[in-house]
């Protein structure tokens, strides 16, 4: 199993979370993030005085999955985010040891 962490533009997450469960990804987590990249922020004039804000609002999506669906979640992830811009985002392939739902007590496979 594998933890996929994707962190894209704010206004991309309807978009991916729709293309997620087209493809039968029944769950995830969805945070609201900031950070910088290679962006590295922007400047703002507010009431004429300018300042840099470096760290730019982002939504980091987890989802856990079987290795098998690993490709297929990474280009829905990469097709429904994409703008062609800077800032997009990236994505986080983490190896899952075991997943334990906690209602019943199910592990590995059948608890995702």
């Amino acid at each position: 199993m594998k933890k996929i962490e994707a962190i894209i533009k704010p206004f991309k997450l309807d978009e991916v979370k729709d293309a997620l469960v087209e493809i039968g990804i029944g769950g995830m987590t969805v945070t609201e993030v900031r950070g910088f990249g290679q962006q590295k922020g922007h400047t703002e004039i507010y009431r004429g005085t300018e300042y840099v804000i470096d760290f730019l609002p982002k939504v980091k999506i987890e989802v856990v999955v079987r290795d098998e669906d690993v490709e297929k979640v990474i280009e829905t992830i990469m097709k429904a985010a994409q703008t062609g811009r800077v800032g997009d985002g990236k994505i986080f392939v983490i190896p899952v040891e075991e997943v334990i739902r906690i209602r019943t007590g199910e592990r590995g496979e059948q608890a995702i």
